[in-house]
This record gives structure tokens, C-alpha cells and sequence, in this order.
């Protein structure tokens, strides 16, 4: 059996700085998330479905690749623990695949284009699963608290909002202006991936130099079997509940982020590439300001949804807030072409909802993880984390299978090179409202449901933590009532 020291109350900094490495995983999915598909569909000029298919290729090689570093992860032994080697190895890597995500490669054919996107998506996205399966992990070393690891998804979020407002904003603007000055699409894309991928290095080095693991007297892990893999995860019932509502929220947000570029160019701006609109005498494009408002208004919300759920719990507060978001996705089919204040002022009510899904199915993994380790002795982080690190990855994959194949199925047309202002069809049109609004609204419907049944409450989890912290003494474990697990 795992023992494990009791994990020291971590400080203020010591949780500002872990929370910074969700910079450099924010920007990377954001940057994916909003502009990938509308750079494959207009830059890339490659067919909406076969683009689709290269998404699903690519989540198919997550099956194998996240539940399996996270297990290779486990199995690691050094002086630095077994999650920071990690960190430190693959800092650069990942930083560097920026560039190949956003690189157009030079053909015509439709075939070598799908070929490429489909490497270069895999590639980049193993080298984020080797910085983030151990980064997350490390949460259950560092923190055994409930209402800490509460507060730690707190700074994880700050930052994790804070990337994806400053992404959100500052990246579309960016190609607007490298356009505007002459330049290729092409060149603004590269411009924003070597930005944002340089700044993305510097928390991956620094984290493992401020955050020491727990010290555990760890037994040799067995060979690693992908039947047994997920066997372990398919036992845990929180963690199922925990990845139906995780999953569903944000194949919803993915869904809202690439489908909004379309939103706003060819139904809101009547299909202007570069439509903006001025703030502090600087010209931004409108998806910016729409996911800057939206994340900025989930920035300042954060304290709000982490009192909440001090008070009322986590699953009760995750609830309130997806039903706000579901009422707000459903009004966008209120917006009408050039109706540009109406649609920020409901991307920042999104916003509110938003923080509450960044914040709260974060938080209740960790409990799972510890709800495992009281029913069969195994610490099994590593595995956990790179499973939901798969969830997330295939919820992207998802929404992202959808807004293409809706796209391709509706008649959407890239516009031509070098054209700025191009109209769509009516049905094109038609599809980018329903996939915005109603149909993101139904999947976060369904998440809801999903955490109505949710089984873990604080009790239950404080009764667990005790019989925990009870093994590592000399005494008799403590007894847990777990009739309703």
C-alpha cells in the first residue's frame, strides 16, 4: 500500500505559480479552439469534412496516448519525483509545436493537405499531453484539503481564463493586422503561434523548480495493461459522473469557440473577414472583443462561484451556473446581422457560466481520485489525469467533428484567396446560428443531468479524506459510511 506524508498547506505563491503552467496549456487550446477551424476551412483551404475526419484521426491516437503517459508517468522514480522530469523535458517541445500547428504546407491536393494536418495535429498534441498529464497530476501530491484544492483550481482557472482573454483577444487581431498591412493570413497565423508557443516554455521550467512532490514510499507500479488501465478508471463511479458532466461542458465551449469566427464574420458582420470595432483608439476584430468580454467577465466571477461553492457545494453551484449558460446560448438566436452590442453584452453574460465550468469539475476530480484510493488502496493519479486529459482532448475533437461536418453538410464555401468580404449561403448561415446557440445549449442541458446524480458530496468526501490520513498513522483506519457510493 502507498504511503503517503501529510502534504504541507501550500502558499499563496506556491499556488500563483503552479496556476501559471495553465498559461501555456490555455493558449495552446485556446488558439486551437477559436481560429483552427477557420484556418483549415479559409487559410488552409481544406474541405470541412475531410478536415473533420483529421480531428478524429487524431483523437483516436489520444485513446492510446493520454491514459498511456499518464501510467508511464506513475511508473517514473528519480530525486525530482515523477512528475517535474516531465515538465522539465518537454517544456521546449511543446512550445515549438506552436509552429507545426500553424504551418500551411505548400500544395494543392486536398489528400496531402489532410495527411499533413492529421501528423501535425497528433505530434503537437502528444507533446501537450507530455506536459499536462504530469502537471495536473501533481495536484493530488501537493494538496489533500477539500476547499484547497477548491482554491488551487481557483489560481489554475485565473490563469487558464487569463491566457485564453489575452489569446482570444490579442490573436485575431493580430492576422487582422498582418492583413491589413499587406501579409498573408498565412504569416499572421505563424506570428501568433511563435508568440504565443515562446511564452508558453517559461512556466513548465520554473514550476518544477518552486513545487516539491509529497514524499511517498511508493511500491513498483505493475506492467502497464490498457485492458487493466481502463478497467481502474470504468471502477471509479464519481470519476464517471465527473467525465460525463466535464465532457459534455466543454464539447458545448469547444463548440461555441471555433463556431464563433463563423458567427461573427458571416452572420453578425455580414461576411466581413475583418469586421471590428474600436476600443481605446485600437481597432479589434469582433471575435475578440466577443471572447475578451467573455473571459473577462469570467476573470472577476471566479471569486464569486469559489464562495458559492464553499457554501452550497460544488455540484448544487455548478448547476446554477449551467443553467444560466444554457439560457443565454439559446437567446443568440436573438441576434441579427450588425447587431454587434447585443452580441457582446451575451457573450459577457456567457461569461459568468464559463468560470463555473472552468473552476468546478476541475475541483471535484481530485476527489475521485482520493474516493479510489479508499476503496482499493492504489494511488493512481497519473492514469486519472491523463484519461481526462483524453476527455478534454476528445471533447475538442467533437465539437470540432460537428462545426465542420455541419459546415460541410449546409454548403458552407471558402472564400476566395485574397478576398476580404464574401457572402454564404442561407442554409450555411443557418447552421453556424443553430451549432452557436441551441444545439451547444442542449449539451450543456445534458451536463446538467448528468451532475443532478452526481454521489460524491463534501461529507462523504471529508469522512474518506479522514480514514486517509488515518492509514498513514499507527492506528486503526477510520470507518467511512460509502452506502451511497
Amino acid at each position: 500500500m502507498t504511503t503517503l506524508q501529510t502534504a504541507p498547506k501550500l502558499t499563496f505563491w506556491q499556488k500563483f505559480l503552479y496556476g501559471t503552467g495553465d498559461w501555456s496549456l490555455s493558449s495552446f487550446t485556446t488558439l486551437r479552439a477559436l481560429l483552427y477551424t477557420i484556418f483549415l476551412t479559409d487559410v488552409v483551404r481544406l474541405n470541412p469534412g475531410l478536415a473533420s475526419f483529421s480531428a478524429l484521426i487524431g483523437t483516436a491516437w489520444d485513446a492510446i496516448n493520454d491514459p498511456l503517459i499518464g501510467a508511464l508517468n506513475d511508473r517514473v522514480r528519480s530525486r525530482w519525483g515523477r512528475r517535474r522530469p516531465f515538465l522539465l523535458l518537454f517544456a521546449i517541445p511543446f512550445g515549438l509545436g506552436f509552429l507545426l500547428l500553424w504551418w500551411v504546407p505548400p500544395t494543392d491536393s486536398q489528400l496531402l493537405k489532410m495527411v499533413y494536418v492529421t501528423l501535425a495535429f497528433m505530434i503537437t498534441d502528444t507533446l501537450h499531453t507530455l506536459v499536462n498529464v504530469p502537471y495536473l497530476a501533481l495536484v493530488p501530491d501537493i494538496s489533500r484539503e477539500y476547499d484547497e484544492r477548491t482554491s488551487l483550481s481557483g489560481f489554475r482557472v485565473l490563469f487558464n481564463l487569463l491566457a485564453t482573454l489575452v489569446t482570444a483577444v490579442a490573436a485575431p487581431t493580430i492576422v487582422d493586422e498582418v492583413v491589413r498591412s499587406g501579409a498573408t493570413p498565412q504569416q499572421g497565423y505563424l506570428l501568433v503561434a511563435g508568440l504565443f508557443g515562446g511564452l508558453a516554455v517559461f512556466p513548465f521550467l520554473i514550476i518544477p523548480l518552486v513545487i516539491k512532490e509529497t514524499k511517498t514510499d511508493l511500491e513498483e507500479p505493475e506492467r502497464v495493461d490498457l485492458r487493466k488501465m481502463w478497467a481502474v478508471i470504468l471502477r471509479n463511479k464519481p470519476f464517471l459522473y465527473v467525465t460525463g458532466l466535464y465532457s459534455l461542458t466543454w464539447i458545448a465551449f469547444d463548440l461555441v469557440s471555433r463556431m464563433l469566427p463563423f458567427f461573427a464574420v458571416y452572420w453578425v458582420g455580414e461576411g466581413d473577414s475583418l469586421i471590428s470595432r474600436p476600443l481605446f483608439g485600437q481597432d479589434f476584430a469582433l471575435e475578440s472583443l466577443a471572447m475578451g468580454s467573455l473571459m473577462l467577465v469570467s476573470l472577476v466571477s471566479i471569486p464569486l462561484w469559489t464562495s458559492l461553492s464553499a457554501r452550497f457545494g460544488k455540484k448544487v453551484t455548478y448547476i446554477i451556473g449551467m443553467i444560466f449558460w444554457i439560457l443565454v446560448l439559446s437567446a443568440l438566436m436573438l441576434v441579427q446581422p450588425g447587431q454587434v452590442s447585443l452580441t457582446l453584452a451575451l457573450s459577457a453574460l456567457a461569461g459568468l457560466s464559463v468560470a463555473t465550468a472552468s473552476i468546478l469539475p476541475e475541483s471535484m476530480l481530485p476527489d475521485a481520485v482520493d474516493w479510489d484510493e479508499y476503496q482499493t488502496g492504489e494511488r493512481n493519479e497519473g492514469l486519472y489525469f491523463g484519461a481526462i486529459t483524453l476527455f478534454r482532448k476528445l471533447s475538442g475533437a467533437l465539437a470540432g467533428f460537428f462545426a465542420l461536418q455541419a459546415l460541410n453538410l449546409f454548403g458552407y464555401q471558402a472564400p476566395p484567396q485574397g478576398v476580404t468580404i464574401w457572402q454564404q449561403a442561407p442554409s450555411a448561415l443557418t447552421a453556424i446560428r443553430w451549432m452557436t446557440g441551441p444545439f451547444s445549449a442542449l449539451l450543456v442541458l445534458a451536463a446538467v443531468i448528468v451532475a443532478w446524480f452526481y454521489p460524491l458530496t463534501r461529507q462523504q468526501y471529508e469522512q474518506i479524506r479522514a480514514a486517509l490520513d488515518a492509514r498513514q498513522k499507527p492506528v486503526s483506519a477510520t470507518a467511512v459510511s460509502d452506502s451511497r457510493l
